[in-house]
C-alpha cells in the first residue's frame, strides 16, 4: 500500500476510530495497534506502554482490563463460554456464562495462548506460547501447558534471559538501541544472528 495512503488511514483511524480493518493492515507495529485499541477498541481499560499484536483476538473487550507494560502476542482472550447458547436452545433455558480477564502490570501472554473467562494474570507474570489459562496466574510466575500450570518464576526467567543475552556476540548492539527495535540496526543484528546460529555449527 502506498505510504501516503497508509499514513492517511492511520491518521483517520486514530482520530475517528473508523477504518479499523484497514488500520489493522497498515499499523506500523504492535504498539500502534495497542494505542488504537486503547482509544477505540472498547476495552474496559488499557494502561501505558502496552503492546498488542495485530493477530491478538479479544472476543469481549469491554470485559478486559490491561495494566501497564503488558505485551499480548497473537493470543486469544475469551471472555464468554459459547456453549451456553447451545445449552439454552437444547434445554429451553436462558443461562449466561461470561467473565472478566484482568491482565496486570508487567505481564506477557505468548503466541497461541488462550485465556479463558474469570482469569487474573500477574502482575509480573508470563503465559507461555500455546498455554490454555483456565485459572488465575499468580504474581511473579511463569505458566505453560494445557491447562496452564506454574513452570517457573518471573525472577528465574529474567536471570535466564540475562545469562543467555550475555553469551550472544551481538549484545553490544542490543545495548545501544533506544527501544526494543531499531530499523537502522536490524540488518546488522540479522546478519550477526545468522552467522552465530548457522555458521557456528
Amino acid at each position: 500500500m502506498p505510504t501516503l495512503l497508509a499514513r492517511f488511514i492511520r491518521r483517520r483511524a486514530m482520530r475517528t476510530g473508523k477504518g479499523r480493518a484497514m488500520f489493522r493492515r497498515v499499523a506500523r507495529n504492535s504498539r500502534e495497534w495497542a494505542d488504537y485499541l486503547r482509544l477505540w477498541g472498547g476495552l474496559y481499560s488499557c494502561g501505558d506502554n502496552v503492546v498488542i499484536n495485530v493477530g491478538c483476538n479479544i472476543t469481549d473487550p469491554y470485559l478486559v482490563r490491561i495494566g501497564n507494560n503488558v505485551t499480548l502476542s497473537s493470543c486469544t482472550l475469551l471472555c464468554h463460554d459459547g456453549v451456553v447458547a447451545m445449552v439454552n436452545r437444547a434445554r429451553g433455558t436462558k443461562f449466561d456464562s461470561v467473565g472478566l480477564i484482568d491482565i496486570r502490570d508487567n505481564s506477557f501472554v505468548g503466541h497461541g495462548a488462550i485465556v479463558l473467562p474469570n482469569v487474573r494474570i500477574g502482575p509480573n507474570a508470563v503465559v507461555a506460547a500455546g498455554a490454555v489459562v483456565t485459572k488465575d496466574v499468580s504474581a511473579g510466575t511463569v505458566v505453560g501447558g494445557v491447562p496452564a500450570k506454574v513452570i517457573g518464576s518471573f525472577d528465574d526467567l529474567a536471570e535466564k534471559l540475562k545469562r543467555r543475552s550475555a553469551a550472544y556476540p551481538w549484545i553490544g548492539v542490543i545495548e545501544t538501541r533506544e527501544g526494543p527495535f531499531d530499523s537502522a540496526l536490524e540488518p546488522t543484528l540479522q546478519l550477526m544472528r545468522q552467522k552465530h546460529f548457522f555458521e557456528g555449527e
